[in-house]
């Protein structure tokens, strides 16, 4: 990961809603096959940061490049005029995106949610797509179920499905949204086993976590955000086992007890 130019650059970031600052002047870097775990209290504007960098949510200030693009702008001169629903529906295209509540069609199999996107969206051949789908399902375990519906998987089924989902579109960069928080204890495991298949494979990842045992394993960086800001950040062992800030300590104290 070292000597290859950033894959998402974010530079002074802040977000507002109404009078509540939700980021505040986040600045990150993430390299090409790096996996970084976000860390925090609820309503630190972890979800935020990664609905802005997915042009979700716009920003109040800042700038992000991804892969050195910028993102939602297009600068001219010494101005930055924002890009259309197009454009940004184009660049969109770079990050997947995987939530808490799995987002899946109810009304569509396992299989064609998953191949709904690159036909749709990306114009590419049927039978291209069904093929790489087909294997998608495969790679989280789930090749048994291509016809079953929503309803009928279990929550970690549908987030794997929803995985499947944001791998076929391609992208760069991939994020997750505190991935397994909506999940019993007991389908934990199985989503981030898909998750550590994809850290394995070299994937680009941001996660959103309250499992410190994934984010020690399987992370490269963690960051500890409380109240919109970037309060440390290092790597696993020392955010985790020797943290620096009062506010990680106790955090994490409270994670573990």
């Amino acid at each position: 990961m070292t000597g290859a130019a950033p894959m998402l650059v974010a530079r002074n970031l802040t977000k507002q809603f109404g009078s509540f600052t939700a980021l505040q002047d986040v600045s990150l870097d993430i390299s090409p096959g790096e996996v970084l775990c976000i860390i925090g209290p609820s309503g630190s504007g972890k979800s935020t940061f990664l609905r802005c960098l997915n042009q979700l949510e716009r920003l109040d200030g800042g700038a992000v490049w991804i892969d050195g693009e910028l993102i939602g702008y297009r600068r001219v001169g010494d101005k930055l005029h924002p890009l259309s629903d197009a454009e940004v529906a184009r660049q969109r295209l770079a990050t997947g995106m995987v939530f808490q509540r799995f987002n899946l069609f109810q009304h569509m199999t396992a299989l064609q949610n998953i191949v709904e996107g690159p036909i749709t969206v990306q114009k590419r051949p049927r039978a291209e797509v069904m093929a790489e789908a087909l294997a998608l399902l495969d790679r989280v375990g789930l090749a048994d179920k291509r016809d079953a519906y929503p309803a009928q998987l279990s929550g970690g089924q549908q987030q794997r499905v929803a995985i499947a989902r944001a791998l076929a579109m391609k992208p760069k960069l991939m994020l997750f949204d505190e991935p397994t928080s909506a999940l019993d204890p007991e389908l934990v495991g199985e989503v981030l086993a898909v998750m550590r298949g994809l850290a394995g494979s070299g994937m680009t990842m941001i996660v959103v976590t309250h499992e410190l045992g994934f984010a020690r394993e399987v992370g490269h960086r963690v960051v500890f955000m409380d109240r919109g800001a970037v309060v440390e950040a290092g790597s696993p062992q020392q955010i985790l086992s020797n943290p620096q800030q009062a506010r990680t300590r106790d955090f994490i104290t409270a994670v573990l007890n």
